[in-house]
């Protein structure tokens, strides 16, 4: 692997996307310690004592730091992933985009613009949010500001959604590309550091070793998942196309156990974190309010939460499977071509046996992601760590399929150029 990095190093066109993407990251990295203004450090000092809890634990472990920072960053690329997961989910329901969806480059084009609006309003809705509802109540009396550095925080921190927005797009134009995911892990990443100086303060021997066992059960289970498949067999026949006779043959449809990937995991957080943070945040923290009682009901961590969570990480990988994968539709098209299943007549047949093959696999991958994202709560409390050690599943679950993802995307650039890659051929 390291000679083959070195070989790639040797290339000018993949040293230039290697060293821009790694501006890119730095550059990110740099705005999520830039206070937004009017925020002094004195403020950032009162208020870190209070970032022990869930809520802010999971927006730091995605901000990289910078939402327990008040950076021009504190927001990080979360709006940009809510929307475009919300887009993907309207291209299915809306005609309109479904149309766009079919016209190739320039369709996309569009959604994708559409894309940065809706960022742009959610990230002026969460800063908003943030400011007006947040701030205050963590902070109290450190963060009198009048309205005009309000307002100023408000537009710095919605024009730092946009920008990490645009990085994230110069990196997939210019650089390793998947620069949105890369951004994300670069961001989960720089939390180690802060984890494992809490766990030297907190932990003991059997804890250490304890953690190593599940880290590598775990990353272990991720790639399984993440690169099982279940291989349909596809025949073609001999068929008469213009004047040649196109050869017949045997290939396969590969059906991966994991096809909606973490974004179920991403969008049931986002789905529960949404009213949890607006009952705390309105009166929540008193347990003797209707809201207050709901608050602690739901509280991150609690039975109630972790049961609620599982089943909506469920549901969302069936449904954001069948957004990626539409049995009808490659049905048709192995019809059209001439090829079919063996055993199985084409057409309608071939389509109720992809979707039952599917369904039977996404069961057992929806079961995973469920496990993965409630892991990290059951290990915490078993263990008795600290609430400031985020051990994250889903963490591990987007920095490990980022990483394939990446080493993949070498390989076929290494592949092209005529250097043996990563991955050897014995």
């Amino acid at each position: 692997m390291l000679e083959a990095l070195a070989n790639a190093w040797k290339v000018p066109e993949l040293r230039r996307k290697l060293m821009f993407t790694a501006a890119m990251l730095a550059l990110y990295r740099l705005g999520a310690y830039i206070p937004a203004p009017g925020v002094n450090r004195q403020t950032i000092a009162a208020g870190a004592n209070t970032t022990g809890n869930a809520i802010t634990n999971l927006f730091g472990a995605f901000t990289g730091g910078a939402f327990n920072n008040l950076s021009v960053f504190a927001l990080g690329i979360m709006p940009y992933i809510t929307a475009a997961i919300v887009m993907q989910l309207l291209t299915v329901a809306v005609p309109r985009l479904q149309e766009l969806a079919k016209e190739g480059e320039t369709g996309q084009q569009k959604i994708t613009q559409y894309t940065r609006y809706f960022t742009l309003a959610l990230g002026l809705v969460q800063s908003c949010a943030f400011v007006l509802l947040y701030m205050p109540q963590v902070f109290g009396a450190t963060f009198a500001v009048d309205w005009l550095h309000k307002f100023l925080i408000i537009i710095s921190m919605t024009a730092g959604v946009m920008m990490i927005m645009w990085l994230g797009e110069l990196i997939s134009q210019h650089g390793l590309g998947n620069g949105m995911s890369l951004i994300i892990t670069a961001a989960i990443l720089s939390r180690a550091p802060l984890a494992f100086k809490a766990l030297s303060e907190n932990g003991n021997i059997l804890t250490y070793v304890s953690l190593a066992i599940i880290a590598v059960i775990i990353v272990a289970a991720i790639v399984f998942v993440n690169e099982g498949q279940r291989r349909i067999p596809i025949t073609y026949a001999k068929r008469q196309v213009g004047r040649r006779m196109s050869q017949g043959g045997t290939t396969y449809l590969p059906l991966k156990v994991n096809m909606a990937g973490v974004v179920p995991i991403l969008f049931a957080s986002a789905l529960l974190i949404v009213p949890i943070t607006i009952t705390q945040f309105a009166g929540g923290g008193n347990p003797t309010t209707a809201l207050g009682r709901l608050a602690q009901f739901f509280q991150p961590g609690g039975g109630p939460y972790l049961i609620l969570e599982a089943l909506l990480v469920i549901m969302f990988t069936y449904f954001y499977t069948a957004v990626q994968f539409n049995p009808i539709e490659h049905a048709d098209n192995l019809k059209k071509t001439g090829g079919y299943v063996p055993g199985i007549r084409p057409g309608q047949p071939t389509a109720l046996y992809l979707n039952q093959v599917l369904t039977r696999i996404t069961l057992f991958g929806a079961i995973f992601l469920a496990v993965i994202a409630v892991l990290p709560y059951l290990v915490t409390g078993a263990l008795s760590l600290p609430n400031t050690i985020y051990i994250g599943g889903t963490s591990i679950l987007i920095v490990v399929g980022v990483s394939l993802d990446t080493v993949r995307q070498l390989e076929s650039q290494l592949m092209m150029r005529n250097y043996e890659g990563f991955l050897r051929k014995r």
